[in-house]
């Protein structure tokens, strides 16, 4: 039988996260974190609402996902998030030491690629899933705040 439980699948929760924040004119970025296909936690940008700029997406799914385990570190879990991860949430997750970070849109301005942060050596990262939807939403949240 075929595994329903896909990167596909998980990354659309996440996007389903980022229209939560699209929704509170927070920059609509979500995530979650799974562990043996059971979501644990969930998150989606609060920087305005708590006028905090660390609560981005993954801050809060981190946060979520430890106090669930009892522990802050994330080994066995895996990161979805819509968009590629800043380098402060990737010194998060590489501090974490999750297993695995799924993202969508690359963010070529402020991703810790771009910015050369480093992960965890034994962090696996998958690159592009449902790009297009994260950036097409992304896209539509600042055409709405330029009008």
């Amino acid at each position: 039988m075929e595994n329903p439980f896909t990167d596909e699948y998980f990354m659309k929760k996440a996007l389903h996260e980022a229209e939560m924040a699209f929704e509170k004119d927070e920059i609509p970025v979500g995530a979650l974190i799974v562990i043996d296909n059971k979501v644990i936690a969930r998150g989606h940008n609060l920087t305005e609402m708590l006028n905090d700029v660390t609560a981005h997406a993954e801050m809060q799914a981190i946060t979520a996902a430890a106090n669930f385990l009892g522990g802050k570190y994330l080994t066995g879990c895996t990161l979805y998030v819509t968009l590629e991860p800043c380098q402060m949430c990737a010194g998060a997750l590489y501090w974490s030491q999750i297993s695995k970070i799924v993202y969508g849109a690359s963010d070529e301005n402020r991703g810790f690629t771009t910015m050369g942060t480093q992960l965890h050596p034994k962090t696996t990262v998958v690159r592009g899933v449902l790009s297009n939807e994260a950036s097409e939403l992304l896209k539509r949240f600042f055409d709405k705040r330029r009008k």
